[in-house]
């Protein structure tokens, strides 16, 4: 199953027989197969036709609208997908297994964040790299000792402090400069891409925990509200240092994104623009069919297992909810 991304603007998505198209104007740009879509992407101002819609609420294919920059608007779901009976197991989840959960999801954040350096540490050492992920193992040891939430998101507050304050010696391309992580908004082209990256990831993982039935503001780390979907930002600390950041190195030390041509500041941030979205995009696209381990499945099927990790997890707590590491 692929998720189809329309970030070029002013097109207008139609549906013929099983195939959707999209076209600008009278021309078409591309066109996929229905039955082989998971979800619909919409970046910034595109059309969806009534009938599309209609189709996509029967065979249960989310449709989602995001800005240009990648910030979620809202999706489009079938009414029946409304009702979730896994919530009333999420909501009897005893504080200590919420606790329990929380404390996996970090230590696998902080351990995917230090198997990360240690891989540039080895093709490029350096003493900043090397005083990181020595920081970062002492912090490992300290997450079971934590008592309550507050305590842990400090512990994981202090990881992507030490993390980022290394983040840096991982680029070996003159162009890209990186001092600190800055969020709201982006500061520089590494910021904006990280930013990027980490809300197109977000949105999958979202249709994956809608798609599962799980209530997306009932989690374990993170607080819920109605303008936040918690259980989302739980399972993305898993995946930030496998997927977005090593991607975002790759591209920046490859040269596959220009620091000058493929960003635009607007109202005091960095942004990518159309042409560096569709660079991304086109990257995370080809990161994300890559197959990968013992079973032989695309990299998408690890966020889908996760998920049903967590669903499984809800379903019987005494059998512990297991994260994601990368080796």
């Amino acid at each position: 199953m692929k998720s189809l991304y329309v970030s070029q603007q002013g097109c207008y998505l139609s549906l013929s027989q099983e195939q959707v198209l999209i076209k600008k104007g009278q021309t078409t740009l591309n066109q996929a197969q229905l039955p082989l879509i998971e979800q619909i992407l919409i970046f910034g101002k595109s059309q969806v036709t009534t009938q599309l819609i209609h189709t996509c609420l029967k065979k249960e294919i989310p449709i989602l609208y995001l800005s240009r920059m990648g910030y979620c608007y809202g999706r489009v779901l079938p009414i029946q997908r409304g009702y979730r009976y896994l919530s009333r197991y999420q909501q009897v989840l005893t504080p200590l297994d919420r606790l329990l959960v929380a404390q996996a999801i970090v230590t696998a954040k902080l351990k995917n964040s230090r198997v990360f350096l240690m891989r540039h540490h080895r093709s490029h050492p350096s003493t900043n790299l090397e005083m990181a992920i020595q920081q970062l193992d002492y912090l490992i040891t300290k997450v079971s000792c934590t008592e309550s939430t507050e305590q842990l998101l400090g512990t994981e507050g202090a990881g992507a402090a030490i993390y980022f304050s290394a983040f840096g010696d991982c680029i070996q391309n003159p162009d890209f400069i990186f001092i600190a992580r800055s969020r709201r908004p982006p500061g520089n082209p590494i910021n904006a891409m990280l930013s990027f990256g980490y809300q197109v990831l977000w949105n999958h993982l979202l249709s994956l925990i809608e798609l599962n039935e799980l209530d997306p503001y009932q989690a374990c780390l993170h607080q819920g509200h109605e303008r936040h979907a918690a259980l989302t930002s739980d399972l993305l600390e898993e995946f930030r240092a496998a997927i977005v950041d090593s991607l975002v190195i790759y591209m920046i030390n490859r040269k596959m994104i220009d620091s000058d041509q493929d960003f635009e500041f607007i109202e005091g941030g960095c942004y990518l623009n159309e042409v560096g979205r569709r660079k991304y995009l086109q990257a995370f696209l080809i990161r994300m069919e890559e197959i990968i381990g013992v079973d032989k499945q695309p990299r998408w099927d690890s966020l889908m297992r996760q998920v049903k990790k967590f669903r499984e997890f809800v379903y019987s707590p005494s059998r512990k909810y297991q994260p994601y590491l990368i080796r």
